[in-house]
């Protein structure tokens, strides 16, 4: 087969398996966990094979007219450059992991039919946007993934969290997506087509009109997708849903589509020097706050959450400063060690058995218990710390290199401005990363919470896969001098400058937590781990929507569960409670926003109900009591009908002698 066939069959057989899954799980069960992995792990060979044959090499364009428009065409394009398939294969590997470990994850779970068949949507959807050549076709799975996510998001319907969570997700990233729709036809009209490649063309002849509101307009649908600054609320509260979706939307679909339509059309933004210092700005605000959020989370996945908004801010902080080959190396890195992170955490969920969704404050006695998790975990963190030898080391180093080139002139692809913005925000990042890094660790493996009782071994289902994306995570960073045709043949080599300022830092933010937890244990009582709400044939995902409500129930919102032994209280201080929630950025959201708009709507069917209502019942009362006079009015009596008719003739006859009078006297 060429190339572009076989990459026409990454993306469709995982939606040949989604809607086989769908229309088969109920009437032949036994069909459905075939049917969620291997379309999946064929996609992930065939993307394999692609990439291999792409080679790094020139980019591989493969077109047909998908219908006459009769003025911009829209056309079904494959356009296969590095990025494309190098991407591909880490969407095939997080989604055949995924599938893999939901099938013990939500093994007695009776929505999983459905919950399966939307994971293989979803994946086909992010893979229709990695190898799409048109942004028609590009938008088509842009927006697939965006109602595939509200499914997902709400499987535990049953829960108020999630019908909220999922709800807010839809709606927060079609807030973005109405600018970016805009956007996307104003690109279209400066360019005359909505090929990737004609694009990128027509901005290298100087064809962009409106490089600077296009721009603007593109990334607000970009921060929505990806959870940037200022439309990035939505992603912690999304936890709701279950752990293996939160893997798949953090790791390599979703969140990652964002980052990537900005690579793939960074000549475009690179247009505007204004655009990327607001994309570097954007992405400072959301490494630094996300970082100080995350330090003050007690919930496992939120934290995990909060740290994917602040990866992803090194990812715009590098396309920030003109490098979008950084920004996908740590776009690929961070995938495969979050990806660990999520499945991990979902493994800990499970042994720890506790009476909140994952409080790690009433952990203990778990590193013994789950091995697997506590080592894939622990390789996974030092590569999120960006600890050497591991990808997330190689891949943050490339963001700070590429904003050091831009800050000190040596690279002039965007304002020095954007690079000193990313290289201090980086910095900072960087420590608190390691910050609460260390943190999750020691609270999550060496709590002081009392011990739950044993479960036995995880299922090997859940513990074989977060193995297979360890080798990533331990060893992707460490093929930066082969890797490099598929980034633009540009070098990702770390500077011996960012190198040792960011691997300082990081040392003394996670030393700095260590002995602030030190100092917390040494003073805080041991913490009970409350009712127990797991039993050893439980199965994760129902401890998971029980352990959902009992957190709410008793602690109300994340972030108020009790912490004595802490380390994050001591040190942010003042600053915890509102890092803890987020910053208030919801509540302000419901100020500034939902509470007018709830307004509006109220004052709106007051006006209908008692003004416009009014006048429709005026106008029937009227018509009624019309009719009832003139009802009243047939007697059938023929001789009354002769007097009316005798008296009417007699005052018009009157009426006439009156009017002649009065016209002869005149």
């Amino acid at each position: 087969m060429t190339t572009t066939t076989l990459a026409v069959l990454v993306p469709l057989l995982p939606f040949l398996g989604a809607v086989a899954g769908l229309l088969l799980g109920r009437s032949a069960p036994g069909f459905v966990r075939p049917l969620a992995v291997l379309p999946s792990l064929a996609s992930l060979v065939i993307a394999v094979v692609v990439a291999a044959r792409q080679g790094g090499g020139r980019a591989i364009d493969a077109a047909t007219q998908l219908t006459p428009t009769g003025s911009v065409p829209i056309d079904l394009a494959l356009h296969l450059d590095g990025f494309a398939v190098l991407v591909a294969v880490l969407v095939g590997l997080v989604a055949s992991c995924v599938q893999i470990y939901s099938t013990a994850y939500l093994r007695d779970d009776p929505r999983y039919p459905s919950y399966a068949a939307l994971v293989s949507l979803f994946t086909s959807a992010m893979l229709l946007v990695v190898y799409s050549g048109d942004l028609m076709v590009l938008l088509v799975g842009w927006e697939i993934m965006g109602i595939c996510s509200y499914f997902l998001v709400g499987h535990y319907w049953e829960t108020p969290e999630a019908r909220a969570a999922s709800l807010k997700a839809f709606l927060v990233t079609k807030l973005g997506d109405v600018p970016f729709l805009i956007g996307l036809f104003a690109l279209a009209a400066d360019t005359g087509t909505f090929r990737i490649t004609g694009i990128l063309g027509s901005v290298a002849h100087g064809g962009l009109d409106h490089p600077t509101l296009i721009a603007l307009l593109l990334l607000a649908g970009v921060a929505g997708k990806s959870a940037q600054f200022p439309l990035h609320t939505w992603l912690p509260d999304a936890m709701a849903g279950p752990t293996p979706v939160s893997a798949l939307i953090h790791a390599a679909t979703m969140v990652a589509a964002g980052i990537y339509f900005v690579a793939r059309l960074l000549p475009v933004f690179a247009e505007s020097g204004a655009a990327l210092v607001v994309l570097a700005v954007m992405a400072a605000v959301t490494m630094i706050g996300s970082g100080l959020a995350a330090l003050a989370q007690d919930d496992i996945k939120r934290v995990l959450a909060y740290s994917t908004i602040g990866q992803l801010g090194y990812m715009s902080g590098a396309l920030a400063v003109g490098d979008r080959g950084a920004a996908v190396f740590h776009l690929i890195s961070h995938g495969a060690f979050k990806a660990v992170l999520f499945l991990a955490a979902g493994v800990v969920i499970h042994a720890a058995g506790t009476n909140s969704l994952a409080a790690m404050s009433r952990m203990g006695g778990l590193a013994k218990r789950i091995p697997d998790a506590y080592w894939t975990m622990t390789v996974a963190l030092l590569a999120l710390a960006a600890i050497p030898p591991f990808a997330g080391f190689f891949s943050k180093e490339a963001v700070l290199v590429a904003a050091e080139h831009t800050a000190l002139g040596d690279r002039h692809v965007a304002p020095a401005a954007a690079g000193w913005t990313v290289l201090v925000a980086g910095l900072l990042a960087a420590v608190l990363t390691a910050a609460y890094a260390t943190r999750l660790w020691l609270l999550a493996f060496r709590g002081r919470g009392a011990e739950a009782p044993d479960h036995g071994r995880q299922p090997v289902a859940m513990t074989s896969v977060l193995w297979v994306l360890a080798v990533p995570t331990m060893a992707f960073g460490l093929t930066v001098g082969v890797i490099t045709d598929w980034f633009d043949g540009h070098s990702l080599t770390p500077s011996l400058t960012t190198a040792v300022l960011s691997t300082g830092v990081g040392l003394v933010g996670g030393l700095v937590t260590y002995g602030a937890w030190r100092h917390t244990t040494a003073l805080a009582p041991r913490t009970p781990m409350g009712s127990v709400v797991a039993h050893p044939d439980e199965e994760p995902a129902l401890i998971e929507v029980e352990a959902m409500e009992s957190h709410t129930a008793a602690y109300g919102t994340a972030g108020d569960a009790p912490d004595p032994a802490d380390p994050g209280r001591l040190l942010l201080g003042p600053l915890h409670r509102h890092a803890a929630t987020g910053f208030h950025l919801d509540a302000l959201y419901a100020a500034l926003f939902v509470r007018p708009v709830q307004a509006a709507a109220s004052l709106v069917r007051f006006l209908d109900r008692e003004v416009v209502d009014t006048y429709v019942r005026g106008s029937a009362t009227a018509t009624r009591w019309l009719g009832t006079a003139v009802r009243r009015a047939q007697t059938g009596n023929v001789q009354t009908y002769l007097s009316a008719l005798l008296a009417g003739s007699l005052v018009l006859a009157v009426a006439a002698v009156v009017f002649a009078n009065v016209n002869a006297g005149s």
